[in-house]
């Protein structure tokens, strides 16, 4: 591939009469969208920039953890209503913020231990969010003289509880060590602002969450009853958070496990993820607490990932590079397309894809590329008539020297001496042989240097296309990476939003759960009322309560069929944890009254995934050690996503091989048998016939046709955006009734950290607050 990619790209339709009459410097274009590109890593693949609008709004959800749509009539009421009026007393725009090198007589403000608690938190360490700001308007309300000193104050206490909790997340924090702890001790209203900062922070779980030691008695008044729909991670964390509340909680699951989409297969020395297996991240993820609580073993994901052709070569270090490099500029060029261009990203009234942009891009490049080529062979025929019309030119330059050499000799033989006509015939004679023996000399020149300028034109000629077939299979491997990303074909993706969460990706590197991601849910469980192989069949909501119907999934023992029992289950709110996929095929029955149409169709538009996985256990290990990933690219772009990559993660000799984009759907209707050996065959093409055995044992998931999944992961989808994200979040609250009943969690109802299980996590403690605020009521002044 030798096309001049940083030069332009030119995007034209097929109408050359119509041409779109716009040019993309991708020097510029790098500029303007990233002025730091590192490539895409090999297990995640790295996403374009959000326009203006998308990134703002994230940001303000980023500080205001309540996500409600901006039609509040019907998406329920938002908290702090009233202090979010319009009161310019506030410094709700963070006028006032905490600098490091600020200094008190009594506290040090600029202390890294509380920055490192902040940001782990995710909380900004220097300034309130706005959700602070109206929760603690007291404090900061210009009309209070001490409002810059007590911002300042909460900023301190607020990141000194958060490093207390941060430091030793196994026991429960309790207010009195706070007390003992702050140094040196406030005064006593003081001392009120620390417990109201506590019951905060402890209200919305920024601290006291996951699995630690209880050291004060859970409340023994009567609260409130929740039934948790789904024991996947955001159920289970709702669950155990609203039992630290004080509610009384039944979790129904419909597997005869916990973890949903979080499962590990376990046999003798071989330990594999099926599902979730990747933390992305530990900085300001919630995941870095649960380590510490429990014995995750995470070990870093490292990013050195070899590619080998069909026939087992490698794909050289450098080609590599500069395709995936070229990978990256076309996700760039699509990204200045949507956000600097504003590209509706509509033709002919018709959605396009991500993976329609980048085919477009694909093939305009190639137009590009023929197009620089014929300008290139127009040039080099335009020198050659040149220096035909020289030669031309110099053969009768040549013939006429010629001739004024014959005429020259013929005036000397003539010569009579002191004949002064003849005399001055000759001397002319000679002064024109003279000036076109020079043209000549010129000429000869002229066309030597046009003889360079030719063979120069054709020993650099332009590449003839864009991609060669090569290239396009290493890119359609780096596009399958991408499809893996996001659980979808490409060209499910929508063009604008596929990536808007990834501002809000957490720092640090990719890390794996090497003794298996179950343990997490497994943890998470311990202490609640779970009923296993218990699927809602009906949920019912009035103002008064909810009545959940249960059916038993357990399958009877003689006809190997499902049993009929079922009960019905009552209590003041219901939380719905199950996939989106499941959500999708039950909404029309599941729900009495049925959704309303604001969430049914947030629920149609978002879409939901399918990635499948290939776990083989060997007697030993046949590939390097020392990688965690190498691939295979692709024979043809239909099947990029078949067995494209591979893990080597665990301490037993297993190897997981990813099925993504249209092959992951796919291969849910083929036999193991087939789907094993496809995935040996590549193996053997690496590593050679020899040295690849038959596996000791071999696990095929099939997501998508899973009854309690339906799927792997959600996507933005062509006709979604963030804002769906949000929709899906919203409670239900029934007509005639201020009391939400219905509430949503999982990784489906979070907009800034979706298709993630830290999200699914967050979103299980979000909704334990809104349950708590619900029906405890919102925390109050002391």
């Amino acid at each position: 591939m030798t096309s001049n990619y940083d030069d332009v790209i030119i995007l034209e339709d097929d109408d050359d009469e119509n041409i779109i009459q716009t040019e993309i410097s991708v020097s510029a274009l790098n500029k303007i969208i990233k002025s730091d590109t590192n490539g895409t890593k090999r297990f995640k693949a790295d996403k374009s920039d959000k326009s203006d609008e998308e990134s703002n709004d994230m940001k303000n959800n980023q500080e205001l953890t309540d996500s409600t749509n901006e039609d509040s009539n019907h998406h329920g009421k938002k908290p702090f209503a009233k202090a979010a009026k319009a009161n310019k007393k506030i410094k709700l725009d963070n006028e006032i913020k905490l600098n490091r090198s600020d200094q008190d007589d009594k506290y040090d403000f600029s202390s890294a231990d509380l920055e490192m608690a902040a940001t782990a938190s995710r909380l900004p360490f220097e300034k309130m969010t706005l959700e602070e700001a109206q929760f603690f308007e007291d404090l900061i309300n210009e009309e209070n003289k001490n409002h810059i000193r007590n911002y300042k104050l909460f900023l301190y206490i607020r990141n000194k509880i958060l490093q207390m909790w941060v430091d030793n997340p196994k026991v429960q924090l309790v207010i009195e060590d706070i007390l003992n702890k702050i140094d040196p001790p406030l005064a006593k209203n003081e001392n009120i602002l620390i417990l109201r900062i506590f019951k905060y922070l402890e209200r919305y779980n920024y601290i006291n969450y996951g699995v630690f030691k209880r050291i004060t008695p859970l409340t023994s008044m009567p609260l409130a009853k929740v039934i948790v729909i789904g024991a996947g991670i955001a159920g289970l964390t709702a669950a155990r958070q609203l039992r630290e509340f004080g509610f009384r909680v039944v979790l129904y699951e419909a597997r005869d496990r916990i973890g949903g989409r979080i499962a590990t297969f376990r046999k003798g020395q071989y330990v594999a993820d099926m599902g979730a297996m990747v933390v992305t991240g530990l900085g300001g993820n919630p995941l870095a607490i649960l380590s510490k609580q429990i014995s995750l073993d995470l070990v870093k994901v490292k990013q050195k990932c070899p590619l080998y052709d069909t026939n087992g070569r490698m794909i050289q270090k450098d080609r590599d590079e500069i395709i995936e490099k070229e990978f990256n500029k076309l996700l760039e060029a699509t990204s200045y397309l949507t956000h600097n261009l504003d590209f509706d990203c509509k033709i002919d009234n018709k959605a396009i894809s991500l993976g329609d942009a980048l085919e477009i891009l694909i093939k305009l490049q190639e137009k590009f590329v023929k197009k620089k080529q014929i300008e290139h062979y127009a040039k080099l025929i335009g020198e050659q008539e040149k220096f035909k019309s020289m030669s031309d030119k110099l053969f009768e330059v040549k013939n006429k020297i010629k001739l004024l050499s014959h005429n020259l000799e013929s005036l000397e033989e003539q010569k009579i001496k002191g004949d002064c006509v003849h005399e001055f015939e000759i001397l002319c004679a000679k002064r024109e042989l003279k000036l076109k023996c020079q043209e000549f000399n010129d000429i000869t020149v002229c066309l030597e240097e046009m003889q360079k300028k030719m063979t120069a034109m054709e020993e650099n000629q332009p590449c003839g296309v864009y991609l060669n077939i090569a290239d396009r299979q290493v890119l359609d491997w780096h596009f399958a990476n991408l499809e893996f990303a996001n659980a979808t074909p490409l060209s499910k993706l929508s063009l604008k939003h596929w990536d808007q969460d990834d501002e809000f990706e957490f720092t640090g590197p990719h890390m794996t759960v090497r003794n298996g991601y179950s343990c997490l849910p497994i943890a998470l469980s311990e202490g609640l009322d779970i009923r296993l192989a218990s699927a809602a069949k009906c949920i019912k909501y009035t103002e008064s309560g909810v009545e959940v119907e249960i059916e038993s999934t357990k399958p009877c023992a003689s006809l190997n069929i499902k049993t009929a029992k079922t009960e019905v289950e009552k209590a003041d709110a219901v939380l719905v944890t199950i996939p989106l996929g499941c959500l999708k095929e039950k909404k029309p029955t599941l729900f009495d009254p049925a959704l309303p149409k604001w969430k049914s169709d947030a629920v149609d538009r978002l879409g939901f995934g399918n990635l499948n996985k290939i776990i083989l256990c060997f007697d030993k290990i046949f590939w390097d050690p020392h990688l965690n990933l190498f691939g295979q690219v692709p024979l043809m772009t239909k099947s990029r996503g078949e067995s494209f990559l591979f893990w080597n993660l665990y301490k037993a000799p297993v190897l997981l091989s990813l099925v993504a984009g249209e092959s992951a759907s796919l291969m849910e209707n083929v036999s193991d048998d087939i789907v094993i050996s496809r995935c040996i065959a590549v193996l053997r093409a690496i590593f050679g016939n020899n040295q690849v055995p038959q596996p000791r044992e071999a696990v095929v998931t099939r997501w998508k046709s899973d009854p309690w999944s339906r799927g792997s992961y959600s996507f933005v989808s062509v006709d979604s955006s963030g804002s769906d994200y949000d929709i899906l979040a919203e409670a239900i609250t029934p007509k005639n009734s201020s009391v939400p009943r219905v509430f949503f969690a999982g990784e489906h109802t979070i907009r800034n950290y979706p298709a993630t299980v830290h999200g699914a996590l967050l979103s299980g403690l979000r909704e334990s607050t809104k349950i708590a605020d619900a029906f405890i009521g919102g925390l109050t002044c002391p």
